[in-house]
């Protein structure tokens, strides 16, 4: 005879499922769905939203969480997240979850079309749109909190925004002084000159499985913004080429393996179950991240990923590993935050997370939001903004309606600074290995130390099991300034 909390798990994972099927479609409408498809996908992606949103919310869940009491560890964190899902559920309106699922998956393409156009005006009010149904919600979610925080729980449960404005202060001024250091500096090489296109993306399969990337339950595609969707057996990426520059291709395939990685090797018994899937967005961008940069931008595998290059591409104009390294971490004036190097990543993400929260609380209107974004822009960074599409109009997560979504990005810099700092200690010839395009001791280190777990732990947690420390900012700043110091001689 089966249990309340056997039924509210079966339950569970029919929910779970759809889900994915959910995740599916938003997939292929950023990869192969034909243009005309666009409104008829809105009502798809609303009708689904609206199906989900009523499991999640069934009165039968809050009986079936009611009546299981558990013991083991695994169960007690399936309830705490199945509960937390239920709680949030149940505070919002189907009519309003299923009109932002309508409403975002519209509002995507009319971005990537005034994006394309440099127009935010005729972005701005399904923008407007946007924003008012997250304001409903996050006020829905606060009950009379703050809206802001009530957000931020759909990707770092637990953090609040007072708590990351302290952490961004302290990262801020160190980060600004490091820019200014080595931008005052000569810099390394440039890299010039066409690569093919088809070509990059062959390379970038191949470093894709280098990274550990199983392909037989993935993809790699092209999309106008790089992602990583789905969970378990089946999560597909995302990258995109730019014939003058192939580490825009290669790095964002690795990073986006970062995120797949963790979905992937997750322990299978959490298959479609709320432990299942990564904990959160700061941790996920933690291991795309240390991917990326700690992994992937570090000595040892630029010296090995040079000779990949004049492999595929032939002679293109940097002969020196070392030089090569210095040319992959090359600290340039820009303006999009998928495309900036470490140094001056964080900032962008600091500024966006401050434009947000004023635009959740109302003290800055979309009608004001280019301009704010311009003045910020040029007070951060120098320069000014040249043209939307460089500027407000660059990512694609508001139109989206993902509120709360970017302060994850930097604290991921934060947690993968302090991974990093014990990866280093529990593979003590990690440089060796990288050289020779070994990357096994350390993703086989972050799938046991972190990945593995999915859901089991609170973020924070995972992050402290791991490492044996509290999260800090301390060794992400430690690493960017002994990095980019001995590049540039600062």
């Amino acid at each position: 005879m089966s249990t309340a909390y056997d039924d509210l798990m079966a339950f569970t994972r029919e929910t779970q499922a759809l889900g994915q099927i959910a995740g599916r479609l938003g997939w292929d409408q950023e990869t192969t769905m034909p243009r005309g498809a666009a409104a008829q996908r809105a009502e798809e992606m609303a009708a689904l939203e609206a199906v989900l949103h009523a499991r999640r919310m069934d009165p039968r869940v809050g009986d079936w969480l009611e009546a299981s009491t558990p013991t083991d560890e695994e169960a007690k964190a399936n309830l705490r997240h199945i509960r937390r899902s239920f709680d949030r559920a149940s505070k919002v309106p189907t009519d309003l979850a299923a009109e932002l699922a309508r409403t975002t998956s519209v509002a995507q393409g009319v971005w990537a079309e005034a994006r394309a156009n440099d127009d935010f005006a005729a972005f701005a009010p399904t923008l407007k749109r946007v924003l008012d149904l997250r304001r409903q919600e996050g006020a829905a979610l606060a009950d009379g909190g703050d809206a802001y925080d009530a957000l931020l729980q759909d990707y770092e449960p637990g953090a609040t925004a007072a708590d990351l404005e302290a952490m961004f202060g302290a990262l801020r001024p160190r980060l600004v002084a490091l820019r200014d250091a080595v931008l005052g500096a000569p810099a390394p090489t440039a890299l010039s000159g066409t690569f093919d296109e088809p070509a990059q993306m062959k390379l970038s399969r191949q470093i894709a499985k280098v990274f550990g990337y199983d392909m037989s339950r993935g993809r790699v595609d092209k999309a106008v913004h790089p992602f990583s969707s789905g969970s378990g057996n089946d999560v597909r990426i995302t990258t995109r080429t730019a014939a003058n520059d192939p580490f825009n291709c290669i790095y964002s395939t690795i990073h986006e393996v970062g995120h797949a990685a963790y979905e992937q090797n997750i322990d299978q018994a959490y298959l479609l179950t709320p432990l299942g899937s990564g904990v959160s967005m700061g941790v996920h961008e933690s291991q795309s991240r240390i991917y990326e940069n700690q992994l992937g931008r570090s000595k040892a595998f630029t010296g090995w990923l040079h000779g990949q290059m004049v492999d595929v591409f032939g002679d293109f104009g940097i002969d020196d590993p070392a030089a090569f390294y210095g040319t992959v971490n090359r600290v340039n004036k820009g303006y999009i935050r998928t495309e900036a190097d470490e140094a001056q990543y964080n900032l962008h993400v600091l500024l966006r997370f401050d434009l947000e929260r004023q635009l959740i609380d109302g003290t800055l209107e979309v009608s004001d939001l280019e301009e704010a974004w311009n003045t910020r822009f040029e007070a951060d960074f120098g320069y000014p903004v040249d043209k939307p599409s460089n500027g407000v109009l660059q990512d694609v997560h508001w139109s989206v309606g993902l509120f709360g979504y970017f302060a994850t990005y930097t604290l991921g810099n934060v947690y993968a600074g302090c991974l990093h700092e014990a990866l280093r200690k529990a593979v003590p010839d990690l440089d060796a290995q990288l050289a020779a395009g070994d990357t096994t001791a350390a993703t086989s280190w972050l799938r046991d130390n972190v990945q593995r777990y999915g859901g089991l732990y609170e973020p924070r947690d995972v992050i402290e099991r791991a490492c044996g420390f509290a999260p800090s900012e301390a060794p992400l700043l430690t690493y960017l300034e002994a990095k980019f110091g001995e590049i540039y001689g600062v």
